[in-house]
């Protein structure tokens, strides 16, 4: 079960503010949230591809028009091989072109790609799919007496976590949450960790984790801007120290999230998905989506709008 199905997240993203409701059908978490034009939309993320079936395909869909929702949408989630999914028309008996589910979605949360490392491979096995040079970082890192910790999720810590993650934004220009969400996130989730690089005394970038003991991911990170402590390549020590952690937890995948995918030119995710196949090799498309359409003159609509502010 990934973690996006489990009612502590469920309940983490109804504290901050980022869901409606949340319900649940057959062990399955729906998410309810406003879309636009006073409509709701459902989604059911990340759901592991190995547990549908035609009987509860069929459930969600007649709960979006019991809800007289939008849509819902379905996220479905295979580590192993999302490639080999049969399209959802293939598990609907249907006789209507306008009951199906479609390959599409309004919104995605999370990249369908992603960059992952097996820790069911050795320490060793592990540093050698690494570069060369990502290798020396992590030990030059080590050598210039970087040290890293775990911190408690005091409001105090998630305050200075959040102060630095606002000079990250600014300074590269990505979206970021608010503070209650970053402080609900830590709080709520017992497994999400806040892990912080220090040097001579000064945090010089935190980082948030969730480990879990099936696949453990790298969520958040933030760094101060100061070009003095660049040279001391600490995110690679952080996400080093990480990757032992969550080995030992023991997961057995640790998930990098959040990678462009290979077809998509300027991708804003870029320089992100360069970092992270720095440290692996593994790349992956995970998850597929998929949509049925319950007002399908009101969805066109909306769409046609959304097209229009961009």
């Amino acid at each position: 079960m990934s973690i996006w199905q489990t009612k502590s997240w469920q309940e983490m993203l109804k504290k901050s503010g980022q869901v409606s409701e949340f319900f649940e059908i057959n062990w399955i978490f729906i998410e309810k949230r406003k879309v636009s034009m006073w409509e709701y939309g459902l989604f059911v993320l990340w759901l592991d591809k190995n547990i549908l079936n035609k009987t509860l395909v069929e459930k969600l869909k007649n709960f979006c028009k019991k809800e007289k929702a939008l849509f819902i949408q379905i996220e479905l989630l295979d580590y192993n091989n999302i490639d080999s999914l049969d399209n959802l028309k293939s598990l609907i008996n249907i006789r209507e072109e306008y009951e199906w589910f479609i390959k599409w979605y309004y919104k995605k949360f999370i990249t369908p790609n992603t960059a992952l490392i097996d820790l069911e491979k050795t320490e060793d096995e592990i540093l050698a799919l690494m570069k060369p040079k990502w290798r020396y970082n992590i030990r030059l890192s080590e050598r210039k007496w970087v040290v890293v910790k775990i911190y408690n999720k005091t409001d105090k810590n998630i305050k200075i976590f959040y102060d630095l993650i606002l000079e990250t934004t600014s300074r590269d220009n990505f979206f970021w949450n608010s503070f209650e969400y970053y402080k609900t996130f830590l709080k709520t989730l017992d497994n999400s960790k806040l892990i912080l690089a220090e040097f001579e005394g000064k945090i010089i970038a935190w980082w948030i984790f969730i480990f879990d003991k099936t696949v453990s991911i790298y969520y958040y990170w933030a760094s101060t801007s100061d070009k003095k402590y660049r040279n001391l390549m600490a995110p690679y020590l952080v996400q080093w120290e990480a990757i032992k952690y969550a080995k030992k937890y023991p997961s057995k995948l640790y998930d990098f999230l959040w990678i462009a995918s290979p077809e998509e030119k300027n991708s804003p995710l870029a320089w992100v998905t360069d970092f992270k196949l720095k440290l692996t090799k593994n790349t992956k498309k995970v998850s597929e989506s998929y949509i049925f359409i319950n007002k399908k003159i009101k969805y066109k609509i909306i769409e046609f709008l959304r097209k229009l502010r961009k």
